[in-house]
């Protein structure tokens, strides 16, 4: 990975981190959501929810547009199909490990006899 797709990897992971940014993008993937709709959603204050949608919008998570005084937020279905993309090459690269492992333990082992190694004297 280059420092841009690590970078934005972060972003995905700080924004995924939180319970309720969670929530708030199950929601807006199911349909566009008004921020002030999904604020009714919480006990928490509109502004805290609108940072939460900000942080998810800044991760590329979700879009917002402004219709009337409205801000619509929608989510970015290409963008989650990327993160679980990622997660599956690491899925698929621990797999491999543990198939490795598991190839390793089941395969009988002979350990040789170790004998010491011939003394040599210097000569000088």
């Amino acid at each position: 990975m280059d420092a841009t797709e690590e970078e934005r990897a972060d972003a995905w992971f700080h924004a995924l981190s939180d319970r309720t940014r969670r929530d708030i993008l199950r929601r807006v993937l199911a349909g566009e959501h008004s921020v002030s709709t999904l604020a009714a959603s919480y006990d928490m204050s509109f502004a805290a929810v609108q940072k939460h949608v900000a942080v998810l919008e800044k991760a590329g998570l979700l879009t917002k547009r402004r219709q009337g005084r409205e801000a619509l937020a929608s989510g970015d279905v290409a963008a989650v199909r990327s993160v679980a993309g990622m997660l599956a090459e690491l899925e698929s690269l621990w797999r491999g490990r543990i198939a490795r492992i598991d190839e390793l333990i089941a395969t009988p082992q002979s350990h040789p006899q170790q004998t010491p190694a011939p003394h040599h004297p210097q000569k000088d």
